[in-house]
């Protein structure tokens, strides 16, 4: 029921701009784990399906139930809910920055990762040219759907809404998500799910084991990147805030944010010291 819940947790990470189910997974301490366990998949099948199919259950029930209320509230609350992921997004920097440090303490040239990282990130997420806007998805697009979908679950600090946004897909993920695409459009997604799931995982898996510290700084760096996409707007343009109540109430769920995000991070704190 832990691992259910918590997948939950990782898979509105997955759909809400500004998150990331993977850091998610970090902060919740499920994230080695995880990777481990795709990349591994088939060497001991059945424990490491015990393990994933609680997470995996859990991660379809937040993005599909979530779904839904997220385009909903940036339809209508865009800015309340961006300054809500704002703050969400904020309070996890330095607990994934903890997770850079946990082997060791970075040096320069794990410095020099991060700022390579955050300006090609900070790059791509403000030059990407859209690839879509309206009409029905191809299959490329709906393969490309699947496979960033998920890679926002793979690697830290991508934040798969924000990539989206940038090719202009978001929207068409939030269909999917809540179920409203055409049926043609799930099956090269699917495609691009497991090609991303078992790819990524086994190359992350093994830059963890060769150097920890060097791909979560690099990892860092793209998600620091991320951070200013999070308070665009759909039409491309920054949120301003103004002498009003959505201000006044975005303001808030901000601060909520940071708090929910400081809450999560007493949990992976306190399951460590259990274990």
């Amino acid at each position: 029921m832990k691992s259910f819940l918590k997948g939950i947790v990782v898979g509105i990470g997955g759909i809400a701009p500004g998150l990331s189910g993977s850091v998610l997974m970090v902060i919740l301490g499920l994230y080695t784990k995880v990777i481990n366990a795709i990349a591994n998949i088939f060497k001991d099948f059945k424990k490491n399906m015990l393990f994933l199919i609680p997470i995996g259950i859990g991660m379809v029930t937040g993005i599909v139930c979530f779904s839904k209320v997220i385009k909903f509230s940036m339809e209508n609350y865009e800015l309340q809910t961006r300054l809500a992921f704002f703050g969400l997004l904020i309070g996890t920097i330095p607990l994934f920055y903890k997770e850079v440090k946990k082997k060791k303490e970075p040096k320069k040239e794990h410095y020099v990762l991060m700022t390579i990282a955050f300006i090609l990130g900070l790059y791509f997420l403000t030059f990407a040219t859209p690839v879509t806007n309206s009409g029905d998805l191809n299959l490329f697009q709906s393969f490309i759907l699947g496979f960033i979908g998920i890679s926002a679950m793979i690697i830290p600090g991508l934040d798969g809404a924000a990539l989206l946004s940038a090719l202009g897909l978001y929207d068409k993920w939030l269909d999917l998500t809540s179920l409203d695409s055409s049926i043609s459009v799930y099956i090269p997604a699917a495609v691009g799910v497991v090609t991303a799931g078992l790819l990524l995982s086994m190359i992350i898996s093994k830059l963890l084991k060769k150097n920890y510290t060097a791909t979560f700084s690099t990892l860092f760096g793209l998600f620091l990147s991320i951070v200013p996409s999070v308070l665009k707007t759909t039409d491309g343009s920054f949120i301003t805030l103004e002498n009003n109540s959505a201000t006044y109430i975005g303001i808030i769920l901000f601060i909520a944010g940071i708090l929910f995000s400081y809450f999560f991070s007493k949990i992976k704190t306190d399951e460590e010291t259990s274990h």
